[in-house]
């Protein structure tokens, strides 16, 4: 446990902290990542909803490993692509589906450590491997219906149509660059909320965890 402990202190850097991931902590991450994964399928760990959450944390960076597999590729043999901005943007997608899921991952685990450490016995049945299913199966559906919102949205501006205004390829490529950029500006405030509320997540947790070893202590 402190192994995954460890673990999720890496991710809430790379995600949470730092601005954009870069090639070292991405790096980290998917070592992590591995790591994180062969320990979950020890006996030793138990299958407890947090568990379950790691697990899905864990293997969200697949998006990763795809998307640096993919570059490496298409670096190595040239590979022409059409239209030429489709690839790039693809990958650019999975980068951000990775880190969406993660931050929402990493949020769920917050709030559970919140829930154990103020209400242990009010939360407990909300705190179930059922339910930490069900939340992670929501968070891949929801990033995954916004990966494909904003790959039509780039595979619409990359074809350049010139169809008329009132046709039906119009009107989608209008609606979906609106509701993409209507996202997009979504996501950015909700990854500053994200941020907010974790600090006071474990600032809270921090302080009561202090206040209950001064209690030991006196």
């Amino acid at each position: 446990m402190k192994d995954l402990r460890r673990y999720l202190v890496l991710k809430y850097i790379q995600y949470l902290v730092l601005s954009s991931s870069n090639a070292v902590s991405t790096f980290l991450g998917l070592l992590g990542s591995s790591y994180a994964i062969i320990i979950l399928q020890s006996a030793k760990v138990s299958s407890k909803s947090t568990a379950v959450l790691i697990s899905s944390l864990a293997k969200a960076d697949i998006l990763v490993c795809i998307t640096v597999v993919s570059a490496m590729v298409l670096w190595a043999f040239d590979a022409r692509v059409s239209p030429p901005a489709l690839a790039p943007a693809l990958l650019q997608n999975l980068l951000t589906a990775n880190a969406h899921v993660s931050c929402l991952l990493l949020s769920c685990v917050a709030c559970e450590a919140y829930l154990i450490t103020f209400f242990p016995t009010e939360s407990r049945h909300l705190r179930t491997v059922r339910n930490a299913r069900l939340t992670s199966r929501i968070i891949w559906m929801l990033v995954t219906a916004e990966c494909a919102l904003f790959q039509t949205d780039d595979l619409l501006k990359a074809t350049g149509t010139s169809a008329p205004t009132r046709s039906p390829c119009a009107l989608l490529s209008h609606f979906s660059s609106t509701a993409s950029a209507l996202l997009r500006s979504l996501s950015y405030f909700l990854g500053i909320i994200l941020r907010i509320v974790n600090v006071y997540i474990y600032y809270k947790i921090f302080f009561r965890s202090r206040d209950n070893v001064s209690l030991k202590l006196t």
